[in-house]
């Protein structure tokens, strides 16, 4: 009898997240691993500012992770 062996699928460390503007209230998603400035749609504020890996939150609060 053969063993069968698990096949391990690598699955990504970076996710999209919803996260909602702490001026105006506007909810957007955005990718949490982010290599700009991400704005805010409504009001231009800056949401999100990029490091070497993942985005630092400046004006948002997360709502909820997606995926």
């Amino acid at each position: 009898m053969v063993k069968k062996r698990k096949i391990l699928i690598p699955e990504p460390k970076s996710r999209f997240i919803r996260v909602k503007c702490k001026q105006c209230g506007n909810e957007q998603v955005i990718f949490d691993h982010a290599t700009f400035p991400a704005r805010c749609l409504v009001c231009g504020t800056v949401l999100v500012r990029p490091t070497g890996g993942k985005a630092e939150l400046v004006n948002a609060e997360i709502v909820k992770i997606l995926g």
